[in-house]
This record gives structure tokens, sequence and C-alpha cells, in this order.
């Protein structure tokens, strides 16, 4: 892998992470669109880690306030994760088998799932605007939150983008709901780094350190825009033009992915 090819895909994690577009279906896209083969899922899991550095960044007093005395919020936060946890030891390789192949199957499954995020997006917003009162999170919001991150395990599926419109079905106050879906993918993200970098050495998958390293902190400088946008975004609930992204995205995946495949 080039330096240039490694910046390209840590840009596309980094802005993909936290807009609701699913960072994990654009790897894949732009990965067969710029050859790259070496790395697979762990230079993805890699470049996950890099876009938990701005999380630390943005959202470090709350960090901080999971571990003050009620710990409500921090007993939410590993309920939310359980769902995830046992989805990724369950169906992880199911998953990255199905979606990681590059042939005319993965290309219509990524197409759906693309298709689902949109869909999800565009009745949250209808949703979140048609509440009147906004309610404040509870442990019955985010278990939910917690299964529709689970979910969002499939490529296509953006992660930030299933958990705030669960948010939203639930009527989460906005802000609230946002801070708690981008807490969320912190436990998510180390254990799946922890679990993809096991395999990698035990498989013996290999890659340069120079490219990494520059994809992980491209991934860190992109993904700390891509929080600060979407948190206005979130303010407004105005997400019809993710949706109509994603439909563009979802017929570019289905005629380039099986064009390659072919």
């Amino acid at each position: 892998m080039e330096i240039w090819q490694a910046v390209i895909l840590g840009a596309v994690q980094g802005l993909a992470e936290f807009l609701p577009v699913s960072s994990s279906g654009h790897l894949i896209i732009m990965q067969r669109w710029l050859g790259v083969e070496e790395g697979g899922l762990f230079f993805d899991v890699m470049l996950h880690i890099g876009t938990l550095i701005p999380v630390f960044i943005v959202f470090f007093k709350q960090i901080i306030g999971l571990f003050r005395k009620p710990l409500n919020k921090l007993l939410m936060l590993i309920i939310a994760t359980i769902p995830a946890g046992l989805t990724g030891i369950l169906l992880g390789d199911l998953v990255e088998g199905a979606f990681y192949g590059g042939d005319l199957l993965a290309a219509c499954l990524l197409g759906g799932t693309f298709l689902l995020t949109a869909v999800e997006l565009f009745i949250s917003e209808i949703v979140s605007k048609k509440y009147e009162r906004a309610l404040p999170l509870g442990y019955k919001s985010a278990l939910i939150m917690g299964v529709a991150q689970s979910v969002a395990i499939v490529p296509g599926l953006s992660r930030s983008g299933t958990v705030i419109s669960a948010g939203c079905y639930c009527g989460v106050e906005r802000e609230e709901n946002a801070n708690f879906a981008f807490l969320m993918s912190i436990p998510v993200i180390l254990g799946a780094a922890l679990v993809s970098g096991y395999k990698s050495v035990k498989e013996g998958i290999s890659i340069e350190a120079l490219p990494l390293i520059f994809g992980v902190l491209t991934a860190a400088v992109t993904g700390y825009v891509a929080i600060k946008v979407m948190l206005k975004v979130i303010k407004k609930a105005n997400y019809k033009w993710f949706s109509l992204y994603l439909v563009l995205m979802a017929a570019a995946s289905v005629i380039s992915m099986a064009g390659f495949g072919v």
C-alpha cells in the first residue's frame, strides 16, 4: 500500500465514521477502487482507532463524567455495549466473509445496506421533528441504541446513523442522543481492534508501518472535523441529504464492485 492510498482511506474513514454514511462500507468500495488488497479488515480497524482520538478530545469531559457517582451513564454505556460485543463475537467472521469478497453478491449486499441506512435516516428526521418534548436518556433507550449498534456491524449500515436514529425513535433529546452515540463508539472500536489485532498476529497478516501511521493520523484529523459537523447536523435533525447521498452510493457500489468482480 502506498502512503497516498493510506491517506485517502484515512480521510474516508475519518469523515464517514461520524457522518451517518457507513465508514466500513466506504472503505470496502475505496479499497476496490484504489486496488488496495493488503491489510484488509485489520487496516480498517486501525483506521477506526484513529477516529477514537478526536472522540477523546471532543468528549473528554463526558468521558471523565462517566466515572462520577452515581455512575448511571456508565452503566447505561455498559448495557448499550453488550449487544454489539455478542454480535461481533458470534457473527463477525460471517459478515467479513460476505462483504469483503469483492464479488457481485458482496456488491448487492452493500448496496442494499446503504439503502437501509438512507431509509432509516429519512424516517428518523421525520420522527425527530414530531417530538414536541424530548426525553432524557434512560436504560431502556440505551439498550435499544445498543441493539441498533449491534445491527450496524454490517458494512453499509452506518453505526453512528443507526444508533442516532434509534435514539430519535426513542425520543431522546438530540444533544444527549449524539453525545451518547459517540461515547458508544469507544468500547466497540477498542474491542474490535483487540480481536482483529489478535487474528492478524495469529494469521501472520502484515502491513507497512508508514502507510498505516499516515492513514491513522489522517483518520484522526478528518474525524475531528466530522464530529463537529455532525453535532451541528443533529441539532437540526437534517438527514435527508445524507439519505440522498446513500442512495447514490448504493447504485455506485453495485455498478463499480460488480464490474470489478466480473
